[in-house]
């Protein structure tokens, strides 16, 4: 590879290693308390409440909306048997794997809207 593709494809992969991170729980405890003028401790107690409320609900009935957010469902998705199955080209040994429940997460239409 010549060296000024190389020293264009190192600026390439920088530049996108240095994209925003995401929000952390403090972030958005601190967004939330400038926001709504409450005081930083109580809003991570809301957050940590929120989570654990969710995380029952879902648990019991499967499926969970928080209004102009997200839809979290939970999928079950079946046993699979061991044997062979090809995967690009190649037969592959696959072991049997058990049944398990799968939780997903969709993007309300409103939260799509804004983009």
């Amino acid at each position: 590879m010549a060296p000024k593709m190389k020293a264009a494809m190192k600026a390439t992969m920088k530049a996108m290693k240095a994209t925003k991170k995401a929000m952390t729980k403090t972030g958005l405890a601190e967004a939330l308390a400038s926001e709504t003028e409450l005081s930083k401790k109580d809003c991570t107690a809301v957050i940590e409440s929120l989570a654990t409320i969710c995380a029952a609900e879902v648990k019991k009935t499967g499926k969970l909306t928080i209004p102009g957010l997200v839809m979290v469902k939970t999928r079950k998705k079946p046993a699979t048997k061991a044997g062979k199955r090809e995967m690009f080209g190649k037969v592959v040994l696959v072991k049997a794997q058990p049944a398990k429940t799968v939780v997903k997460a969709y993007p309300v239409k409103a939260l799509k809207d804004n983009f």
